[in-house]
């Protein structure tokens, strides 16, 4: 039984993370993502709703497609989508 509980705690890590809305979530979930920041969390909220990730790339200094593509990697979504660079948005 020990066992089992060890191997379901070992493994949280990759279930525990789940996908960041960045129009609803709070300080605390954007601070939990890698690569987020006091400073850019302060800047996102500030201007928030985004309609998608391209309008979020223009109105947050900082974000350019490279830090865009390591949050949405991490799981951050605007408006429930994924960053593409292909045309700045995930199907």
């Amino acid at each position: 039984m020990k066992r089992r509980a060890l191997l379901l705690w070992a493994a949280a890590p990759a279930w525990a993370q789940d996908e960041v809305e960045v129009n609803t979530a709070t300080r605390a979930e954007l601070e939990s993502l890698p690569g987020l920041g006091p400073a850019l969390v302060q800047r996102l909220v500030a201007a928030r709703p985004f309609k998608d990730w391209t309008d979020l790339m223009q109105r947050v200094a900082g974000v350019k497609a490279a830090l865009a593509r390591r949050l949405s990697a991490a799981g951050l979504r605007v408006a429930g989508r994924a960053f593409s660079a292909a045309g700045s948005e995930a199907g």
